[in-house]
Order: C-alpha cells, then sequence, then structure tokens
C-alpha cells in the first residue's frame, strides 16, 4: 500500500531555562502557528526548542492523524527513508532538526564521538540513549552569539601569563602544545568554587589594555556571573579558551564530534546527526555537570580558530533558479538547504535521494509537490520523501529552511 510521499508534520516544544520567555520565543511562536495543535505560549513560561524529527524525545507527529513520525516512517520505510538511509542509517531518519530560542548560554558542552558514545550508552542508557555520535550545525535566524572551538594556542597563552590565571600554567616557559591546552581546561573544571569565584574577580580587574585583542572578556564576564554566578568555571574555559562569534542571520556554524561549545544568545535553525547524547560541564547546575576529567579527556583539537567553525553557505546544485543555498557540513547524515524567495518569486529543487523535512522559518506562499499543493505559512513543517521534487511559490516573500540526506 502506497504512502503519501508528502505531508504535515508538527514539532514539539521543550522549556529548558536558558529559552526565551513567552512570545520572545520564536521556538514557541512558530509551534503555536501549526494548524490544528492545542498549543498556546504561556508569558511566564520559558520555550527553549522545537524538535520536529523522529527522535523519541520531544518527537514530530504527522499532522493530521497525530501518529509519531517515527511510526509512520517505520511502516513505509522503502518509500518514505528509501535504500540509501535503510542501508546506511539503520532504517532512521539520519538528522534532527529543531529550532532554539536562546536567552542565556546552554550549557558548556561536547558531544561523544561514536566510539565513547557506545561505552556510555552501555554503561549509563538512561543518561546516553543512544550509541550514536552527534556533530551539529547552527544557521542564524536572528543575532547569534556562541562560543566554539579553542582560540589559537598563541591568543590563550599570553591570557595564562596575567597574574590571576599564572596558577592554571603547567609550562611557564610558555610553550603550549594541545595537551597542555587540555590540562589547563582540566584544571579550570576541577577547580574548587572558591578558587573560581576569586579568579573570576581578579580576572575583572585586569585592565583592557593587559587582555588586548581579548577585552571583550570584561564586557562577557558579568553578564554570565549574572547568569550562572561567578563560581561556574565554564566561564573561565569560555572566555579564555575559546572563540567568541557573533554571527548575523544566514551565518552558520560547525561543531565536530567531540568539539565544545556554548551557544549563548540567538534564534538558531539547528541540525545534528541523530542523537541526543551530550556531556556538561559548566553552565548549569553543578549536579547536571558530567566528570571534568571524562570531558577533559574526550576534547579534541580540530577546531583551533574562528575559521575552523564557520561553515559557509554555497550555491546548491539541487536548484533550478539560484533562490538556495545549501550548508554542507563534512559528515554523511544531512545537509541543510536555505531558500529565500522575494515577492513573486519561486524556486524548483530537484529530488534528493533521501528524506528531507522542512519548515517554512518566515513568509507564506505555496508549494506544489507529489502531484498537490500546499499552503505554506510560518512554522509549518513538511516531510518530504526521496525522489520527489518539490516547488515553491511566493507572492510576499518566503524563507525555508529543509534538512535532506
Amino acid at each position: 500500500m502506497s504512502h503519501e510521499l508528502v505531508f504535515q508534520l508538527s514539532g514539539t516544544c521543550n522549556n529548558y531555562p536558558w529559552g526565551k520567555k513567552g512570545k520572545q520565543s520564536l521556538a514557541a511562536q512558530l509551534c503555536a502557528k501549526t494548524p490544528g495543535l492545542d498549543f498556546h505560549i504561556d508569558d511566564d513560561q520559558f520555550y527553549s526548542e522545537m524538535w520536529f524529527g523522529d527522535y523519541p524525545d520531544f518527537p514530530a507527529r504527522k499532522l493530521d492523524t497525530g501518529e509519531l513520525l517515527a511510526d509512520v516512517l517505520q511502516r513505509n520505510k522503502e518509500q518514505l527513508l528509501g535504500k540509501m538511509v535503510i542501508e546506511r542509517f539503520d532504517s532512521q531518519l539520519p538528522y534532527l532538526p529543531k529550532i532554539l530560542s536562546i536567552a542565556k548560554a546552554l550549557p558548556l558542552q561536547l558531544h561523544p564521538n561514536k566510539e565513547l558514545a557506545t561505552k556510555l550508552h552501555k554503561r549509563d542508557p538512561n543518561s546516553f540513549t543512544d550509541p550514536n555520535h552527534k556533530p551539529e550545525i547552527a544557521v542564524a535566524l536572528s543575532k547569534f552569539e556562541v562560543f566554539a572551538g579553542f582560540k589559537p594556542l598563541d591568543q590563550i597563552i599570553p591570557l595564562f601569563k596575567l597574574k590571576p590565571l599564572q596558577q592554571f600554567d603547567p609550562e611557564q616557559s610558555g610553550k603550549w602544545t594541545d595537551e597542555t591546552l587540555r590540562s589547563v581546561t582540566r584544571s579550570l573544571l576541577k577547580s574548587d568554587l572558591e578558587t573560581v569565584k576569586k579568579v573570576q574577580m581578579e580576572l575583572s580587574r585586569v585592565s583592557k589594555d593587559q587582555l588586548g585583542d581579548a577585552a571583550y572578556i570584561l564586557d562577557l564576564l558579568p553578564r554570565l556571573q549574572d547568569q550562572y554566578g561567578p563560581e561556574d568555571a565554564g566561564s573561565l574555559v569560555a572566555l579564555l579558551c575559546m572563540n567568541f562569534l557573533v554571527f548575523g542571520p544566514g551565518d552558520a556554524v560547525y561543531i565536530p564530534a567531540d568539539g565544545i561549545h556554548a551557544y549563548l544568545a540567538g534564534d538558531i535553525v539547528e541540525c545534528m546527526a541523530r542523537s541526543n547524547n551530550v556531556l556538561n560541564a559548566g553552565f548549569c547546575p553543578p549536579g547536571d555537570r558530567n566528570s571534568a576529567d571524562t570531558f577533559a579527556d574526550t576534547l579534541t583539537f580540530k577546531a583551533h580558530s574562528k575559521d575552523d567553525v564557520y561553515l559557509p553557505s554555497q550555491k546548491s546544485d539541487k536548484s533550478k533558479k539560484g533562490k538556495t543555498v545549501v550548508y554542507k557540513p563534512p559528515m554523511s547524515e544531512f545537509d541543510m538547504l536555505k531558500t529565500d524567495l522575494g515577492a513573486g518569486e519561486s524556486e524548483e529543487l530537484t529530488a534528493s535521494d533521501g528524506p528531507g523535512v522542512m519548515i517554512v522559518t518566515s513568509g507564506s506562499g505555496s508549494m506544489h509537490a507529489a502531484g498537490k499543493d500546499f499552503d505554506l505559512k510560518e512554522g509549518f513543517i513538511f516531510f518530504v520523501a526521496p525522489g520527489v521534487p518539490v516547488k515553491w511559490e511566493s507572492q510576499n516573500g518566503l524563507q525555508i529552511h529543509m534538512a535532506v540526506v
């Protein structure tokens, strides 16, 4: 029995305390615009994310029936997932798309690689719910601030010559390697609360001249302290050792497996390999943190500059009218397409070998796919099966983000 090849979905919102409140949250706004959902925004509630994949946490559903997307896909694997996903990705949607609305820093974190994820899942399946890795991308929908990857060593070393930080420098000669950086990160994270508080207080008194290009630390430190207090070592690791980036709409960041990061503020489309594994080390209550030793041991140093984490867009070869760009992270699970239409414009995309999930992030229009016409409005989410080309049109302007295999 054949199944619809294109159908509308509903996502699921969650309420982590780093999210934006009430109607300030784009995640909540988009979720509320899904027709037929009994979802009402509470102005006193935090709305952090809307998920719209087949992962069991906060799952997407087929809008007209309420069925879990995962169940629909499993009953119709050949049609809806296709041969490539069945053979290579265990008959599951290989990516997990989300909208995030961030008011304060997410935990300082990394996502374990496949080898470690498999071990952690076997040891503690309640905390590590799958054996997969979780490289991810984030595409900015607004101003987006993020700590991602480590700075070049030659930008980190001078900071640890400052008097408040000399105690953490094991190489007084100044000859650091990545292993030195691992050791310093471990020492910062394992420092007792009084030491962290004292170092942060002393760091706040260092002059801008002494900090040079890192003078932004003096602006960000009180902001992070206001969010998580002066005893959170995550502030020291992020400010001293990591790249701080400010993006505009359309800019994107790539976080590899084992890549250290902490999103700070903004609205984004996020997409990752199909996993929910995470190791947290800061910007969260002590009870929510994982072992500092495990965190430090897991660190990799692939990203060592701002350029290493920036993911540029490029013209998509699926686009027939040139209105679509693609973000291509160095991983096999997905690409992210972004289509921008002005008033009266249209776009056609050729079919993909695997399934796609799209969300209208702004504007309105129509879609023709699989022999049917669909209305498109802000917040609408659709599943598109393999082998299905799509055509989009808009009278007033339209933006779509679409994860594809």
